[in-house]
């Protein structure tokens, strides 16, 4: 355990252009505020390793739970990033080689003793789409390919199929196809850019209409009590909130539970200690743990604290 007060960084998008009343990362910052820590502030552009060692040049923050005025910067400093307890990965897809990269220089920092969150192999590993195939238990019909001749041998299996990209977040992309609608070559041809790139399909499932799509978080393999329902907005298929979905606080449901035991104890020996399982009725369709939202949410909706216990653990963690 490095002496002195804590000390966390975070990797992110700009901080200015987040909506406050909604950001997870921010109520992570806030927390870590509320104990006492230093925060400094970093985006990919500030990574960088030098002789083997990850340094950054890091900006001193203060946040405040404020929609007008959330955060100030101090000075800059460059130094090594293993001079920090603590960093939070949380910048946003997509999951491209720059997002990679960045996972290789953490890294470094990580095998000089820092805690990051999430661990920077379990993010390479866990590709938030294509992982549910380690659980097909769990899921829908579904089918990773970049042929259009298996894509349409899916659709005319199931009729109603939903085709995702593999490397965006927050409902980019994603289309709903039909068995018989006329632009489905287009959309198969587009997605796979004629057969030059993976995509994910499956079969759709109809609770997401009655706000079937649910997002639980897992803090180290454990579920959050409560869950997020997204209901998605007329005349779209899509639950997320980056959409226009709107949401509702749900209880865990039995299948829920039982999803969370098959999945969270593989994610929690992979170093990803905060993660958001989506759930569509029965099924388990997506795996996030890039950057996983709704503590906000839920914390205004039952009086929660989920970012207290995610720092519980990460104490826990630091202590040990």
């Amino acid at each position: 355990m490095k002496s002195g007060s804590r000390k966390l960084g975070v990797v992110m998008d700009p901080i200015s252009q987040i909506k406050p009343r909604k950001d997870t990362t921010l109520a992570m910052l806030l927390e870590a505020q509320r104990r006492g820590w230093s925060l400094f502030y970093m985006e990919l552009a500030d990574l960088h390793v030098r002789d083997g060692e990850a340094r950054a040049r890091m900006r001193g923050l203060s946040v405040a739970d404020d929609d007008e005025r959330w955060f100030e910067w101090s000075d800059s400093r460059e130094a090594p990033l293993q001079d920090l307890d603590i960093v939070l990965m949380r910048k946003d897809p997509p999951f491209d080689m720059e997002y990679v990269y960045a996972t290789y220089i953490l890294e470094r920092a990580q095998m000089r003793g820092t805690l990051i969150l999430n661990s920077p192999a379990g993010l390479r590993d866990v590709n938030e789409k294509a992982y549910t195939a380690w659980f097909p238990q769990c899921c829908p019909a579904n089918l990773i390919t970049r042929s259009i001749a298996k894509l349409r041998e899916f659709l005319d299996e199931h009729e109603k199929v939903v085709v995702k990209p593999l490397d965006v977040m927050g409902g980019q992309s994603i289309f709903l196809v039909r068995r018989g609608d006329l632009n489905t070559n287009v959309i198969f041809e587009v997605m796979t850019a004629n057969g030059e790139s993976f995509v994910q399909a499956q079969s759709y499932i109809p609770e997401i209409v009655e706000g079937g799509d649910k997002r639980i978080l897992l803090i180290d393999g454990k579920p959050v009590e409560k869950v997020l329902a997204r209901i998605p907005p007329p005349g779209d298929a899509r639950g997320n909130m980056a959409v226009g979905g709107t949401t509702e606080g749900r209880e865990l449901s039995d299948r829920d539970r039982w999803i969370c035991e098959q999945v969270g104890p593989v994610l929690q020996k992979k170093g990803l200690i905060f993660a958001g399982l989506d759930v569509i009725g029965d099924y388990m369709t997506e795996v996030n743990v890039t950057s996983p939202t709704g503590i906000r949410e839920l914390d205004r909706m039952y009086g929660l604290n989920i970012a207290g216990l995610l720092f519980d653990t990460l104490e826990t963690r630091l202590s040990s």
